[in-house]
């Protein structure tokens, strides 16, 4: 038997310095003052911004899940980075953190340096939306654990906020307003039972139309989440915000209630906001019901901000001045911890 290589058991450590050689350029692109050094030690290196007094540290992870595997069906790898980076820099703006680095990580089944330049690139894309440096990462080659042309995303999120300007929810009182920012779409959340529909129950394939969209069906569940890091900097310079929440994983019905303090309820009107017709395509070629759909998917409102009644015009001015969409959705009442439509 010949000597085995690293390469013969499936790992091309050429393959990976080349792959570093290509997403090195993209990484620096993003780079803030703070961050010292650059790609390729064993660690990566930023100091806190200047002209804070307490300084907090506010951390996130996250990932992309199944819309990867839409991903892969349209051999599109440019835009999900996007997606990783907003899902954890959205979690940060929650608390009324300013996005300062981000790390990523990729296991892939086989390491082909143009496609990780692919996903880079959108990591870096939605790094520069975001405001923040993408310091580093790893990328790991493990074709015993994905498929040759599959691969997992990972990020982590780091922002910085002062201590006393934490925004917890523990301010929200009855009375309080309530605004919806639009989302872009499906955002990351709900694909293994939106692939279910759109490629099982409707049979199409990614180049097809999707009904009531006027789109394909790759650019419609590929569109990138959005990030609002630029909006939530205005909107905190503008007025006292008492919460806000990212509408994930459980939708408005299962993440407006995390930020809420006991004894305050959310009444929303289920009119208020535009819903993307992708929703009603969903909801109908699944027939999924409406509770199903409102933990499921983001119905088009992809962040909730909660403030003072009497700052509400102020708060909507500096959203939409910021290239925001944003409704008023609803109120906070006294009851039981919640939210509840009509």
């Amino acid at each position: 038997m010949k000597p085995l290589t690293y390469r013969d058991a499936g790992v091309d450590i050429e393959a990976g310095d080349e792959a570093v050689r290509r997403i090195a350029p993209l990484a620096r692109t993003t780079f803030r003052p703070e961050v010292l050094g650059g790609i390729g030690a064993f660690a990566g290196f930023v100091r806190v911004p200047a002209g804070y007094r307490e300084p907090v540290l506010v951390s996130s992870t996250d990932g992309v899940g199944s819309k990867l595997k839409v991903a892969f069906l349209a051999d599109r790898h440019d835009t999900v980075g996007i997606d990783l980076v907003a899902m954890g820099v959205n979690d940060l703006l929650v608390h009324g953190a300013e996005p300062l680095f981000f790390l990523d990580y990729i296991g892939i089944g086989k390491l082909d340096p143009a496609r990780v330049e692919a996903l880079v690139s959108g990591v870096a894309e939605g790094c520069r939306r975001a405001g923040c440096a993408l310091i580093g990462g790893e990328t790991s080659e493990l074709p015993d654990i994905y498929a040759p042309r599959e691969y997992d995303l990972a990020g982590f999120a780091v922002g910085v906020v002062e201590r006393e300007r934490i925004v917890d929810g523990s301010a929200v009182k009855p009375g309080d307003a309530v605004l919806g920012l639009a989302s872009s779409g499906l955002h990351s959340n709900g694909y293994t039972l939106a692939r279910r529909i759109v490629f099982d129950v409707l049979k199409l394939d990614v180049g097809a139309p999707l009904p009531g969209t006027g789109r394909s069906v790759g650019d419609e569940l590929l569109e990138p989440t959005r990030i609002y890091a630029s909006a939530v900097r205005a909107l905190l310079a503008a007025v006292p915000v008492s919460a806000m929440a990212n509408v994930t994983g459980g939708g408005l019905t299962g993440n407006v209630p995390r930020v809420l303090p006991d004894g305050c309820r959310v009444v929303l009107r289920r009119g208020a906001w535009r819903e993307p017709p992708v929703f009603a395509t969903l909801r109908e070629a699944g027939r999924v019901s409406e509770p199903e759909m409102l933990r499921t998917f983001n119905l088009g409102v992809g962040y909730v901000v909660i403030v003072r009644a009497a700052d509400a015009d102020r708060a909507r001015q500096a959203l939409t001045e910021a290239g925001e969409t944003v409704t008023a959705i609803g109120e906070v009442v006294a009851g039981e911890r919640g939210v509840e439509l009509v």
